[in-house]
């Protein structure tokens, strides 16, 4: 049998494995790829052997990484920036890369400038692939490991190594059903009206937006949503309100009425947020500046 030694690893194979790694499942990273499960085995086969150590081992319904493997994460992820930064100043013409790109984002953002960026790009031939995370109250983990190359947040994270540019500013309004109630015209009666919020994964809520307003005299949530989407169906035929931005009425909640807020409140900003590693990729900067023209169009 041929002697595999370290030359014969490559960007590919330690993307597989930091995948593997992060998903604890080659079923699942084969997914996340676009490859098949047999492809990612016979990669892990090749890891073990060079590496002489299992690296993953089976439990229960997944994988567990071994010492050698936790190890090996940031050196690997290293390499692969180290890689990746060999391809700044080249040449760069979208129309001849197959460029995949993770974004991590909310429903709003998403819907508003993504399907509008798709199109156009496929009209001038152009293969982009997009795959969306929810963005949530983000973690600058998801850029500093790679999970996500972008990230369009209200609430961009903080580090030395993560850098954020604004990209589009919308003041908070009101919504609801105007067949059922009036908005509220004052602070008192905001605080009292029924709510319907959305809390994300980590526990924290949507109106961690609103800005110099004390929140403990809001009344507590009626209906409380893991996504935005949702809102409509219960705002609609109801006396609740909700609170969102402005540029909502253009997305997921265009089929509801809204007022401004009765009462004094911060916009909110959307931010561009990257890790240092992409900012000077051309495909990258390519893609941000695609983004930033498209929001451009969108300001309220």
């Amino acid at each position: 049998m041929k002697k595999i030694d370290f030359t014969d690893l490559d960007g590919k194979v330690l993307r597989v494995f930091l995948m593997i790694l992060e998903e604890s499942s080659v079923s699942k990273a084969a997914d996340r790829l676009g490859v098949t499960q047999s492809a990612i085995s016979h990669t892990l086969g090749k890891l073990r052997q060079v590496l002489g150590d299992p690296l993953f081992v089976r439990s229960g319904q997944g994988l567990t990484p071994t010492e050698r493997a936790l190890s090996l994460k940031d050196p690997a992820q290293s390499v692969l920036d180290g890689m990746r930064a060999l391809t700044e100043g080249r040449p760069f013409d979208p129309q001849s890369e197959q460029m995949d790109f993770q974004i991590a984002t909310n429903d709003m953002p998403r819907e508003l400038i993504f399907p509008d960026l798709l199109r156009t790009t496929r009209d001038d031939a152009i293969r982009l692939r997009l795959e969306f995370i929810p963005s949530g109250v983000p973690d600058p983990e998801l850029l500093r490991n790679d999970r996500c190359q972008l990230m369009l947040t209200p609430l961009p994270p903080d580090g030395p190594d993560i850098f954020q540019k604004r990209l589009m500013t919308s003041p908070l309004m009101v919504f609801y059903d105007a067949n059922r109630r009036e908005p509220p015209n004052s602070w008192n009666s905001y605080c009292q009206s029924e709510h319907v919020d959305v809390r994300f994964a980590d526990g924290r809520s949507a109106r961690s937006v609103m800005r110099g307003v004390d929140q403990s005299q809001i009344k507590p949530a009626t209906v409380t949503l893991p996504h935005f989407n949702a809102i409509s169906s219960f705002v609609k035929g109801s006396d609740m309100i909700s609170t969102d931005t402005a540029l909502m009425k253009s997305g997921p909640l265009a089929d509801l009425d809204c007022a401004p807020l009765p009462f004094e409140c911060e916009p909110v900003v959307i931010y561009l947020v990257w890790h240092q590693r992409s900012a000077n990729d051309p495909a990258h900067k390519w893609l941000r500046t695609q983004i930033e023209g498209i929001a451009s169009t969108l300001q309220i």
